[in-house]
């Protein structure tokens, strides 16, 4: 039986888990590996969701285009007959079928093989292992749920703002994505679970990915508003729209009709001219100000004076005559705040 020698290695103790850690050929893994699904497999440490294969063909791609792995693969022993050996610096691993049981990596490990079934040269390359033994299903578990809840991912969009010499000529669309993506998950947003994301069920989400990433992507180009006011940096773009949505919110919530469908910010248009409205009106009175804070925004936008607008009042109109008159509606109130001629200095 062939046998994996591994020459540099670390060991150690994570918690309770005793594991060790080394760089190996993908080639000498992909004959080793295996996954075990929980709810279909019966064996300890079955983790492990059903293959997506959408996201493994998109893997493939990536590792075909000429990109590597720079995170760990996690995996633990299961083979009781072929234990791993240690021999003095050298750890040893049969290359036994089956003998690597994936706690963490399965789709970028399906991705390598099927872009190593293309280009056997991929087969050289390095990846990064953690490696622990005999783990139970409790185990694993707990390092599955640690990997996938406790380290939430990041924007995309983030390395621009912490590497801004790699930007390339669609980041403003990532940063856009990115946005919506967080304003749908985040339990405290004023759109969570309102956003129609590609492949949700239906009736689920009130507006449109596309509409919101096209609303938003001429306003996260380099000198768009927010470079103009040097709100480059993804947090602060973010936290500027949320807290605009969440006055409006805040409005439509006394009446208890934030998420109904006669709102009409829980539609295309609406939140097309919100967005409109709150970059070209909005961000440079609140940046005159020094503040993006929900009472800033609140105090420039005083709808309860104004009253709210209903979907009724755009009844027979078009779309592009809906987003305007929206627009105009906030306008009227956010105009509240323009001094009288009588208060003017000349």
């Amino acid at each position: 039986m062939k046998k994996i020698e591994i020459n540099q290695y670390i060991k150690a103790k994570l918690g309770e888990t005793d594991a060790f850690i080394f760089s190996m050929k993908v080639e000498d893994l992909l004959p080793i590996y295996y996954v075990a699904v929980r709810g279909r497999d019966d064996v300890q440490g079955a983790v492990q969701r059903v293959l997506n294969k959408r996201r493994i063909n998109s893997i493939k791609e990536f590792v075909l285009e000429g990109n590597t792995f720079f995170n760990m693969f996690i995996l633990n022993w299961v083979d009781e007959n072929f234990p791993i050996e240690i021999n003095q610096n050298e750890l040893i691993i049969p290359q036994v079928s089956a003998g690597a049981q994936v706690i963490d990596g399965q789709h970028r490990l399906e991705g390598l093989k099927q872009a190593y079934e293309v280009n056997s040269e991929i087969g050289k390359q390095q990846i990064i292992i953690l490696l622990a033994q005999h783990l139970t299903t409790p185990e694993a578990a707990r390092i599955f749920l640690n990997i996938n809840t406790e380290q939430k991912p990041v924007p995309n969009s983030l390395v621009y703002d912490l590497f801004g010499e790699v930007k390339d000529k669609n980041y403003y669309l990532v940063r856009a994505k990115d946005i919506a993506n967080k304003l749908h998950e985040e339990p405290k947003s004023p759109y969570y679970q309102c956003i129609k994301m590609p492949g949700a069920s239906k009736g689920v989400g009130k507006v449109d990915l596309s509409t919101f990433v096209n609303a938003i992507k001429q306003f996260t180009k380099e000198h768009g508003i927010f470079d103009e006011y040097h709100l480059q940096d993804f947090e602060s773009q973010y936290k500027i729209i949320f807290n605009f949505f969440s006055v409006l919110r805040v409005y439509y919530d006394r009446e208890g009709n934030w998420l109904k469908s006669s709102n009409p910010f829980m539609s295309n248009a609406g939140c097309n001219a919100g967005i409109e409205f709150m970059c070209k009106e909005l961000i440079p009175k609140c940046a005159e100000r020094k503040s993006f804070e929900q009472s800033t925004i609140k105090d420039l936008i005083p709808l309860e004076q104004e009253g709210l607008l209903y979907k009724d009042e755009l009844k027979n109109k078009q779309g592009k005559e809906q987003r305007n008159i929206i627009y105009q509606y906030l306008k009227s109130a956010f105009l509240k705040d323009v001094p009288e001629q009588n208060e003017y200095k000349f």
